[in-house]
């Protein structure tokens, strides 16, 4: 048995506990004065994305280490994080509007935080589109998207600070209060282990995937 398997059952064992727990203990972060109930969804927005720039960054780490070496390893992380990117960029863009409606008064607004989101959003589902419908040798062209989608992360990243936007400044994370802290990085912890658990299983699908398909290419010679 491998490392990756062993760890899987484990990691989705306390990520599950930890999701179960999570409405319990942002039960005990007070109500923001303004929203209301409503900024309870902070508590999973914010952890979703901040692990989508994260994945993004680490898609195009491992697509670069690809365009470079060639290896299957780095070729079957750089899509697995690539689809996680892709999925925590739609969770974030369903919630993140839910949110808005409340706090800014409309669904969706054209600024800059946003609109990068939602153009990186789109390069992810480019690779995820080349990958499964590029045909042969589209695994380097798909490197090379993931590798332009993670250079838009920093400005995803950094633009509240760069430009007026309606979200607030990168300082608020940072700035809050003990009794907020505490429920935020329980939530943020549960997520990272959930997507690490993501991450291996993804990966072991993809090696299997090539393995497979290397069989039927020897069964055809």
């Amino acid at each position: 048995m491998t490392l990756g398997s062993r760890l899987i059952p484990i990691l989705l064992g306390i990520s599950i506990v930890m999701f179960g727990a999570a409405p319990f203990v942002i039960d005990t972060a007070p109500y923001e004065s303004s929203m209301g109930l409503i900024q309870r969804i902070f508590y999973f927005h914010v952890p979703v994305a901040i692990l989508l720039l994260v994945t993004g960054v680490l898609c195009g780490v491992a697509s670069a280490v690809y365009l470079a070496k060639r290896t299957l390893r780095s070729d079957a992380l750089a899509v697995s994080l690539a689809e996680i990117t892709f999925v925590f960029g739609s969770i974030v863009l369903v919630m993140g509007p839910l949110w808005a409606r409340k706090a800014w008064g409309v669904w969706w607004d054209w600024e800059p935080r946003l609109t990068l989101t939602l153009v990186m959003w789109m390069i992810f589902g480019a690779y995820l589109l080349l990958r499964r419908f590029g045909g042969p040798g589209s695994e380097v062209l798909a490197a090379a998207v993931g590798v332009f989608g993670s250079v838009l992360v920093p400005f995803v990243y950094w633009s509240v600070n760069m430009w007026r936007t309606l979200h607030p400044k990168t300082s608020v994370v940072p700035s809050l209060p003990a009794p907020m802290m505490g429920p935020f990085l329980w939530c943020m912890a549960a997520f990272v282990v959930f997507t690490i658990a993501l991450v291996i299983i993804r990966m072991r699908l993809e090696l299997c995937r090539a393995a497979l398909e290397r069989a039927y290419v020897l069964l055809e010679d």
